[in-house]
């Protein structure tokens, strides 16, 4: 039996999406402990996860802090790891590579640098969407992938049911209209109006309800849906995987919530300007699609409705 590491730090939209590389990475290493590196917002969800045996907290401390360097290197040499999938692929976890494997290549060390091949060029690599350049990291690896281009987050749902008891949630519909403060191209600026539009239209047929995170329970004050809190907290990620998987539709931001959504069934819509692409991040899926535009400001709450009605409808 050998010990694997995979390295996969967030975020919250990352980690929906590398759900189905770190099934593969275990399954095709049965009889093998898998651990995992993270950071501390995902250290309890991920040890939910059936496909990993123990997790390993990395603080992220700055690198010129070498005493917090020295034990957390010392700690993963202790584990003697076979093997090391990078899932992260940033330049924090290659510092990593050359000081646990400085020589290593694909063989040890699983990562975007050392998969690819010496006549491609890394920046054309990148133009891939993230589970496509995750399904060829794994298979230069040798691993045979069922699930990497098909991620589902459904093992992180808990029991909500007390929470949909107290707000008497049977068919709503979930909005996401927050984003992070430094990525306001992301934030889609006509929620209220989809609101009245859906009102309007259903009457009392769905509730309509928001979750906001610890740092937007503010901000949903000016949105005009109930907003989810459990005893005046944010919902956790598992909780808010379960309520994305029971509402009846979502609508969202390009955010973390709406690669949740995507990567447990749900129905609904995410909204994208120029940031990117829904090619580029995997997003859609059967039921989760993506209405894409030059700019958010010019998406109109009419347009958003009329795909979401038409949805609803079949």
């Amino acid at each position: 039996m050998s010990n694997i590491l995979i390295i996969k730090h967030g975020s919250l939209g990352d980690i929906a999406q590398a759900s189905g590389a770190i099934q593969d990475i275990s399954e095709n290493h049965k009889g093998d402990q898998i651990y995992l590196l993270t950071t501390k917002p995902y250290l309890d969800l991920f040890k939910k996860n059936p496909f990993i045996h123990e997790v390993i907290l990395d603080k992220r401390l700055p690198k010129y802090n070498l005493i917090y360097l020295y034990f957390l290197m010392r700690g993963l040499k202790k584990h003697n790891f076979s093997k090391v999938f990078d899932l992260q692929n940033s330049s924090r976890t290659n510092f990593y590579k050359n000081i646990l494997f400085p020589k290593a290549d694909k063989v040890n060390w699983s990562s975007s640098i050392t998969t690819l091949p010496k006549d491609t060029n890394k920046e054309e690599f990148d133009k891939l969407s993230v589970l496509e350049r995750f399904d060829y990291q794994l298979k230069k690896s040798g691993l045979t992938t069922n699930n990497t281009l098909r991620p589902n987050f459904s093992w992180a749902e808990s029991d909500i049911s007390q929470i949909k008891k107290h707000f008497e949630l049977n068919k709503f519909i979930l909005l996401f209209p927050f984003c992070s403060p430094h990525l306001t191209l992301k934030k889609w600026p006509y929620y209220n109006k989809l609101i009245d539009l859906i009102s309007n239209k259903y009457i009392d047929e769905y509730k309509i309800v928001t979750a906001p995170g610890p740092s937007e329970i503010n901000d949903a004050k000016e949105i005009n849906a109930i907003t989810l809190l459990d005893n005046g907290r944010a919902l956790d990620i598992s909780q808010l995987t379960s309520l994305i998987k029971d509402s009846s539709f979502i609508v969202a931001n390009d955010t973390g919530p709406a690669h949740i959504a995507a990567h447990v069934g749900a129905k609904g819509l995410t909204l994208f300007g120029k940031h990117t692409t829904a090619y580029k991040v995997n997003i859609e899926r059967e039921n989760f699609k993506a209405i894409e535009v030059t700019d958010l400001n010019n998406l109109s709450a009419e347009k958003v409705f009329e795909r979401l009605n038409n949805i609803l409808a079949k």
